[in-house]
């Protein structure tokens, strides 16, 4: 490319810096260049600049310093901890009790005082009867007329920064970490230097034009278009890359669950995530000694602790007779004394099924399809396949005609419509359904569990006079995306990386 087809290349702005350049020697820092009153902006230097870089006309030259600052003014013109408790005890005149440094230096800041004037030898504590007092070391009593090397070195900063290497590590160790007094910082010095092609081009007399990006009739009546320069349109021109707003991964695959079951004729259901133990475990026939009910797999609560069940009159003692022996339901029971106060422990659900059995408590007519997708909340160790606290997709059908068969087609419906086809059922065993199933599905090498599902037990139901088959599920909604975006840690799920959420185009 020859010299007028570079210069025909440059822009309005390129072309003021080249000559600008030129007549400053052909280097100069952005900061000189501003002070001549050629570019009122950095940003303006720097973006022309980093063209004519590209164009191999100029080079930015960087110059890296490192230097201490005060951080915090108001704490570092306050004195430093051991310096308050030094003048304190000398005031008391060499010796004073812990309880009258306590007065001295409130909020606490003397048991941080007493540590550090162990730590620098500056006092030593010594007991008379119950009391402890705090007596100066002769280095302690040096400090009364003397700075300290910390002293020093802090008034120096507050005067001007210092840079890194005039500074002894080991005096501002302690000032940057324990009193946050002191901040590293970094200066970035840029050189702009034009390379021997940038000399020659800015030696070949160039025209210097307003430039101009859009043409307006303003421009063209005016004839003022005869005396600027329009600006090339370059399509090679890097530009920024745009990306559109769009939803969290998860609340869309939420939006696509609840698409799904609305198309099969489902209603969407939801309760509260506080329960009574009563609803989400004695209702569902879950026996008072299942491990499920233990501190160290249940969030119990404090606020409240408990519910008064007596707003479900008869419904308890039913559910009291079911569990010792079975009531009316064919059933022998669990046996045992069922205990009331454990019913009505307060507690975040354990799972979703708590809204069902609610849902037919309410509506116990047949025929009803519902799902709800919502929170619960276990005490579970975090891990790449555990949160205590995730979502669960949750659904029952109540019909005449229900069977296993048509709950294994349900199951395998919805996974297939989600896009999986490696699906697995075996047996399984939960309190409130009979028969049981558990669902896998292959992922990452191996078959992840997803849920379970089954029929409701007629413990569960009969109290509410639901006769016919409630087929019931409960599925895991975070790992469900797990498979569908092959994400090995589903605590990715949730760290909200910006970066990587604008630019994945897997989800």
């Amino acid at each position: 490319m020859g010299i007028k087809e570079i210069v025909d290349s440059l822009s309005y702005k390129e072309k003021k810096l080249l000559i600008a350049l030129d007549d400053m020697g052909g280097v100069a820092t952005p900061a000189e260049i501003m002070d001549k009153g050629i570019f009122d902006l950095e940003v303006e230097v720097m973006g022309s600049a980093s063209w004519l870089n590209i164009k191999e006309l100029a080079t930015i030259e960087s110059e890296q310093a490192e230097f201490y600052s005060i951080a915090d003014r108001q704490k570092a013109e306050q004195g430093l901890f051991e310096r308050r408790a030094v003048d304190a005890i000398g005031a008391a005149g060499g010796s004073l009790t812990m309880e009258g440094l306590a007065e001295a230096m409130p909020n606490g800041d003397d048991k941080i005082a007493v540590g550090w004037l162990k730590r620098k030898g500056l006092a030593d504590i010594k007991k008379d009867g119950d009391s402890k007092i705090l007596v100066l070391t002769e280095l302690g009593k040096k400090a009364l007329t003397e700075k300290m090397p910390d002293e020093l070195l802090v008034d120096r900063l507050m005067q001007a920064p210092i840079p890194k290497s005039d500074v002894d590590p080991k005096s501002i160790k302690d000032l940057i970490g324990h009193y946050g007094l002191i901040s590293e910082d970094v200066d970035v010095k840029k050189t702009i230097r034009l390379t021997d092609l940038g000399k020659e081009v800015a030696s070949s007399g160039i025209e210097l034009k307003e430039e101009v990006t859009q043409v307006t009739d303003t421009l063209i009546q005016s004839g003022k278009w005869k005396d600027v320069e329009i600006r090339k349109y370059d399509v090679q021109t890097f530009a920024p890359a745009v990306y559109p707003a769009k939803k969290h991964p998860l609340s869309r695959l939420g939006a696509e669950v609840r698409k799904l079951y609305t198309d099969m004729g489902f209603t969407e259901m939801d309760d509260e995530f506080v329960e009574p133990a009563f609803w989400d475990l004695d209702v569902l026939y879950v026996p008072q000694d299942h491990p499920a009910r233990e501190l160290q797999d249940t969030f119990y609560l404090s606020n409240p602790s408990k519910f008064d069940l007596s707003e479900y009159g008869d419904l308890v003692d039913t559910v009291k007779e079911i569990h010792e022996n079975g009531g009316d339901t064919g059933s022998t029971g669990w046996g045992g004394e069922w205990s009331r106060e454990m019913a009505e422990q307060a507690m975040l659900r354990t799972h979703t099924t708590v809204n069902s059995i609610k849902y037919i408590s309410k509506h116990p007519e047949a025929p009803a399809k519902v799902f709800s997708l919502s929170r619960i909340f276990r005490k579970e160790s975090i891990d790449a396949t555990h949160l205590p606290e995730f979502t669960q997709i949750e659904g029952i059908v109540i019909d005449e005609n229900a069977n296993f068969d048509m709950l294994i087609s349900l199951v395998k419906e919805f996974y297939a419509k989600m896009g999986f086809d490696q699906i697995r059922i075996r047996p399984a065993y939960f309190p409130y359904t009979e028969p049981s199933l558990e669902l896998e599905v292959f992922f990452n090498g191996k078959w992840m569990e997803l849920g379970g599902a089954g029929i409701f037990r007629p413990e569960v139901v009969e109290p509410f006079g639901v006769k016919c088959p409630v087929l019931a599920w409960g599925f895991g909604f975070e790992r469900l995306a797990m498979l569908k975006w092959n994400i090995t840690d589903i605590r990715d799920l949730y760290i909200s990386d910006i970066d990587d959420l604008k630019k994945n185009r897997t989800f």
